[in-house]
């Protein structure tokens, strides 16, 4: 409440009312002229400065964002993380996707048959490191330790109010342009909500890329019950000593979380060794 000549001053000043919301000297703790000339005068830290009387808006949680906020806050109370990380150079892995971009088919709309992504190459990076690491392609249990015999590939998907894992499954026997085609439908479902259960629920390692949005490194919350999550930033060009000189390079950060239950030190250390292998001599993929 204030009167019409404090509004008028309180307007001719840039001076926001709700700064002495509760300081008015009229009636009722109505704000009167004197009231805004001597909040003014006396330099009030909020000077010009408009405030919401509406300190937060409660947004409804969606059942997904409940079974997302228990599920990782289940892991990262059980799970005993321990954390991996290391530089890739990913300029022959670029020089390839190139490559085979170029040599796609166009078909009568004038669209390529296939877009090879950073990720797509990934995937199929981490399903050829587990293959040579089958450890850790595991998951535990207080009897023994599961060693699962497919290797499934979780992607994480942002979708509007959460987040979902499609699941690109025996991405160790797919070609690129296979694991291409599917993630990119996979994600489409996704993200207008018509996956079916069997294509979100299950895999046996997780993969966060979160490159696209500029991150230069994170660690990520393993996906229960793998054992093992692999968060991707993005490539940042980086000058790097090669035989004794210096060139510059695409180096791309990633970090593995890993269940230290059922995956050694040692364990993530052969894995992250094969998975560079791959990335950085990326033809190792096409054989």
């Amino acid at each position: 409440k204030a009167s019409p000549l404090a509004k008028r001053i309180a307007e001719q000043n840039n001076f926001s009312l709700v700064n002495i919301a509760n300081t008015g000297s009229g009636p009722s703790g109505r704000i009167v002229k004197d009231d805004v000339l001597n909040a003014i005068k006396s330099g009030n830290k909020n000077f010009g400065v408009r405030r919401n009387p509406q300190e937060f808006t409660a947004v409804k949680n969606s059942n997904i964002r409940k079974v997302i906020a228990r599920r990782l806050l289940e892991s990262k109370q059980n799970v005993p993380h321990f954390y991996l990380s290391c530089e890739l150079n990913i300029d022959k892995m670029l020089e390839v996707r190139a490559s085979m971009n170029s040599v796609a088919d166009i078909d009568s709309s004038e669209k390529p048959a296939y877009k090879i992504s950073v990720n797509d190459l990934i995937i199929k990076a981490c399903a050829m490191a587990l293959n040579k690491v089958p450890n850790a392609n595991s998951s535990w249990s207080d009897e023994s330790l599961l060693l699962f015999n497919n290797v499934d590939i979780s992607v994480a998907v942002a979708i509007e109010g959460g987040l979902i894992t499609p699941i690109v499954k025996n991405a160790d026997q797919k070609s690129i342009i296979e694991i291409s085609s599917e993630m990119k439908l996979l994600a489409k479902k996704a993200r207008e909500g018509k996956l079916q259960p069997e294509e979100f629920q299950g895999g046996s390692f997780s993969i966060s890329n979160l490159g696209m949005y500029g991150i230069d490194n994170f660690s990520a919350i393993v996906n229960p019950p793998q054992s093992c999550i692999l968060a991707v930033s993005r490539a940042v060009e980086k000058p790097i000593a090669v035989n004794g000189l210096i060139k510059v390079a695409n180096m791309m950060n990633i970090t593995l979380s890993a269940d230290h239950r059922c995956v050694d030190g040692a364990v993530g250390a052969e894995f992250l060794k094969a998975l560079r292998n791959f990335i950085e001599n990326p033809i190792l993929m096409l054989l």
